[in-house]
C-alpha cells in the first residue's frame, strides 16, 4: 500500500537531507571553510522538488533506492550550485536565499564561486559511484551534464542575463525557461526513471511531455509569486524581476492569464502521465504541488 502523498513527500525530503549530508564533505575536512560553505548552500533549506521528482519517477519502474538517492542528491547539488552562482553580484545580485543570507554575503564572492564549482563536481562524483550498471550510470551522467550545460541550465541563464530590458515574445520567453528551469526538472524525471530500466521511445516521449509541462508551470508560478508574494513568504527578495526589468510571464501576459496558463500546464502534465497508470500518482501530485505552491 502506498503512503499518502504528504507523508511520502516528508519522508523523501528527510531522506534526501540525510543523504546530502553524507555525500557533501564534512566541515572538519580540509579545506574547512569551503566544505562549511558547501553545506550551508545545500543543506537545511529548499522544497527538494527535483529529488522528489527523481523518486516519484523511479517509482514507475521500481528503481533501487540507492540509485535514486544518488541521482536525487546529484541533481540537488547542481541546483544548489546554480542558486549560489545566480545570487552573485555578477548575475542577479541577491542577498537572500531560502530565508537566509546568500553564500557570497555569508562568506565572500570567491568562496561562493568555489562553492558552486565544488558542488557541481561533487554531483558527478556521487552519480558515478555506487551500485549499478556502468553503461547505465554513464548515460545518467550524460543526461545530467547536458541538462546543466550550455544547451540546458547555463544556456538559459545566459539568455536570461542577455534579455534584461528587452521585450521578448512568448516563444522566446518559453525557450529561455525550457533551458534555465525546465532542463534540470526534465533531467530529474529522466534520471529517476532510468534508475529502474532502459526507457522505450514511448516512455521517454511521455516523460518529456510531462517534464516540459511542469518545467514551464514552475517558472510561470515563480513569476506569479514574484509579483504577488512578500520576501518573508518566498525566502528570497520579492519583486526583484520587475525591479530588474526582467521579462516574465506576468509582464508579458498579465497576472490572470499567467494563472490560467499555469492551470493548463498542470492539466497537460496530468494527461502525459496517463500511460503509466496509478504508478504515476506521486508525479501527478507533484504537478499539483508545483502549481499550487505559495513560495
Amino acid at each position: 500500500m502506498s503512503l499518502d502523498f504528504r507523508t511520502w513527500m516528508k519522508n523523501t525530503q528527510e531522506n534526501c537531507e540525510q543523504a546530502l549530508s553524507e555525500y557533501i564533505p564534512q566541515c572538519d575536512i580540509v579545506p574547512q571553510q569551503l566544505h562549511e560553505a558547501m553545506r550551508y548552500a545545500a543543506l537545511d533549506g529548499g522544497k527538494r522538488v527535483r529529488p522528489l521528482l527523481v523518486f516519484a519517477a523511479g517509482r514507475l519502474f521500481n528503481a533501487p533506492e540507492e540509485l535514486l538517492s544518488r541521482a536525487a542528491c546529484a541533481v540537488e547539488m547542481i541546483h544548489a550550485y546554480s542558486l549560489v552562482h545566480d545570487d552573485m553580484p555578477c548575475m542577479d545580485d541577491d542577498e537572500l536565499r531560502r530565508g537566509k543570507p546568500t553564500v557570497h554575503v555569508k562568506y565572500d564572492e570567491a568562496t561562493a564561486l568555489l562553492v558552486g564549482d565544488a558542488l557541481q563536481a561533487q554531483a558527478f562524483i556521487v552519480l558515478s559511484e555506487g551500485n549499478g550498471d556502468a553503461q547505465m550510470k554513464l548515460s545518467m551522467v550524460r543526461v545530467l551534464a547536458q541538462a546543466s550545460g550550455s544547451v540546458g541550465m547555463c544556456g538559459g541563464q545566459a539568455i536570461d542575463l542577455a534579455s534584461v530590458g528587452l521585450a521578448l515574445s512568448r516563444e522566446q520567453l518559453e525557450q529561455m525557461h525550457r533551458l534555465k528551469t525546465g532542463a534540470l526538472l526534465r533531467a530529474s524525471v529522466l534520471l529517476g526513471a532510468m534508475s529502474g530500466k532502459t526507457l522505450s521511445s514511448s516512455e521517454t516521449e511521455a516523460l518529456y511531455a510531462y517534464s516540459a509541462a511542469i518545467g514551464l508551470a514552475f517558472q510561470v508560478v515563480d513569476d506569479i509569486l514574484d509579483a504577488t508574494a512578500d520576501s518573508a513568504t518566498l525566502g528570497k527578495t520579492a519583486g526583484k524581476d520587475a525591479a530588474d526589468n526582467k521579462p516574465t510571464y506576468v509582464s508579458l501576459l498579465g497576472l490572470s492569464a499567467s494563472q490560467t496558463l499555469a492551470a493548463q500546464l498542470c492539466n497537460d502534465a496530468h494527461n502525459a502521465l496517463l500511460p503509466f497508470g496509478e504508478n504515476a500518482q506521486y508525479l501527478h501530485d507533484l504537478a499539483d504541488l508545483i502549481v499550487q505552491r505559495q513560495a
